[in-house]
């Protein structure tokens, strides 16, 4: 049986008023004739498209599947009837969220499979873990880069890819750094520009410095890279950072980096929902790295 594209537009209408009162009143319809319609294309796909909660309709996740794809064919009739001048291609979409903080370098690094692809829009929002994991809960992006693992539960259907994990570096300017000075005399005699203490990786920076029994100056705390990569190249002290972070900077020699490692690495993450009708083009980037580790947060202890 053919899609009744009658009911695909009045859901589409729906879906973008978000209250089939409005809806029915700029349609002309009565509320009751409007429902029969949408459950109609209800039955004809198999799933709920919306659910209620109180007064409002929120879209399912089969709803917003088929929201993506009414958006499309619309689009596309509305470009058959404008001319039959060249139109531009079918492009998928791709909704990202990443943690404000995270490397630029990094995001960039993931998506570029994605980037250059004609066929491809990628929507990059960024935000806190809570914003992020809340916007991939109601499939308002459908993967979220981060360089820490979201809460572990049983309730929480998140799916955490491990992605790539690096060293984490000392860098500073070449007048500051010595690179063959050992970490211990850097923490005894240079300033440091260091990740906030909510950090995995200042964790670690704490605990090293309690090892060598140093008490570091701690010249800024920083939770933001941009911020913590551009103290540094104005030389308001050594930086604790990811080579990524910075390697603009290294190339061109305007940071260097200890040869004198400490031992601290960084890891990120890609964190996906478990979904019955999973973004293609988010498998496609997982499947583009080296084998990304997948840990399913409901089954963890």
């Amino acid at each position: 049986m053919p899609l009744n594209y009658h009911h695909l537009r009045y859901f589409w209408a729906v879906a973008h008023d978000g209250n089939l009162t409005r809806t029915a009143d700029r349609l002309n319809l009565s509320q009751s004739a409007l429902s029969v319609q949408i459950k109609q294309l209800e039955e004809r796909l198999g799933h709920p498209l919306f659910e209620r909660r109180g007064r409002q309709l929120h879209l399912t996740e089969a709803g917003r599947i088929a929201l993506d794809h009414a958006d499309a064919i619309f689009a596309t009739g509305q470009e058959l009837v404008a001319t039959l001048q060249e139109a531009g291609r079918s492009r998928k979409a791709l909704r990202v969220g990443a943690l404000s903080t995270l490397s630029r370098n990094f995001q960039i690094g993931f998506l570029r499979p994605l980037l250059t692809r004609p066929d491809v829009e990628v929507i990059l929002r960024s935000g806190s873990p809570a914003e992020l994991l809340e916007g991939l809960e109601s499939l308002n992006v459908d993967v979220v880069l981060m360089n820490r693992e979201p809460p572990r539960d049983s309730l929480t259907p998140y799916e955490t890819h491990r992605l790539a994990e690096q060293p984490v570096s000392i860098v500073g300017t070449p007048q500051r750094l010595d690179p063959k000075k050992p970490i211990a005399a850097l923490l005894r005699e240079q300033p440091f520009i260091l990740p906030t203490g909510d950090n995995s990786v200042r964790t670690a920076f704490d605990a090293l410095a309690s090892r060598l029994a140093v008490r570091p100056q701690i010249v800024a705390e920083v939770d933001d890279m941009a911020m913590m990569r551009l103290l540094a190249r104005e030389d308001i002290g050594l930086a604790l950072v990811a080579p990524v972070v910075v390697k603009d900077e290294l190339a061109n020699g305007r940071l260097v980096e200890a040869l004198d490692h400490p031992q601290i690495r960084e890891t990120f993450y890609a964190i996906t929902l478990r979904r019955r009708f999973p973004n293609p083009l988010v498998q496609e980037l997982l499947g583009a790295g080296s084998g990304p580790e997948t840990i399913d947060n409901s089954q963890r202890s």
